[in-house]
């Protein structure tokens, strides 16, 4: 989430106020109330909870038996979740509203990432699909959450990160998903 405009504004308004002018003066009398324009732009700059609002720190997180490695934000998912199955880790944020999962799972001889996708009957209501023949990458909504998940293909192995996030807080997690998508390796 590009965050110059929000910024740019609360400071505006917050040097208008210390000039000595009252923030009910910056509205437009017939415009929406005060409380509607500018307090949600407050709300959303104090926002605990958004993925953007923190510094971040990356960690690569590898799992030595598949070969499998990926960057993640350990600023953010500082929390280990359990494990998934086959091999990796389950990490969560602190308040617990969302989660990434790094697995691996061996890879059968003809599966294609096209065929795995498939014998997981994922939702039909899927917003982004991309299939290649070495990953899949698909992503959609389930009631208020975002999912993401990306499988890269190696010779022995299917190696996955799966990632779910809080849908209001979409777009400051849309850079964080693109590193931690590209950032998926694996032997």
């Amino acid at each position: 989430m590009n965050w110059t405009p929000l910024v740019y504004a609360c400071t505006k308004l917050a040097s208008a106020i210390k000039g000595g002018l009252r923030p009910h003066s910056l509205v437009h009398r017939k415009a929406a109330p005060l409380k509607y324009v500018v307090y949600p732009l407050f709300a959303i700059a104090a926002s605990s909870g958004m993925a953007a609002a923190q510094p971040l720190h990356w960690t690569t997180f590898a799992i030595p038996q598949t070969g499998t490695s990926v960057e993640i934000p350990s600023s953010i998912f500082s929390e280990r979740a359990g494990q998934p199955d086959g091999f990796g880790q389950r990490f969560e944020t602190a308040n617990g509203r969302a989660d990434v999962t790094i697995q691996s799972v061996p890879r059968r001889g003809d599966e294609t990432p096209a065929t795995f996708l498939a014998e997981r009957n994922p939702p039909a209501s899927i917003q982004y699909k991309r299939v290649t023949p070495r990953f899949f990458a698909v992503s959609s909504y389930k009631r208020d959450i975002v999912w993401y998940n990306r499988c890269n293909f190696s010779q022995r192995f299917v190696h996955c990160v799966l990632i779910n996030y809080p849908a209001r807080e979409e777009r400051a997690w849309d850079g964080i998903v693109t590193r931690i998508s590209l950032s998926l390796k694996g032997e």
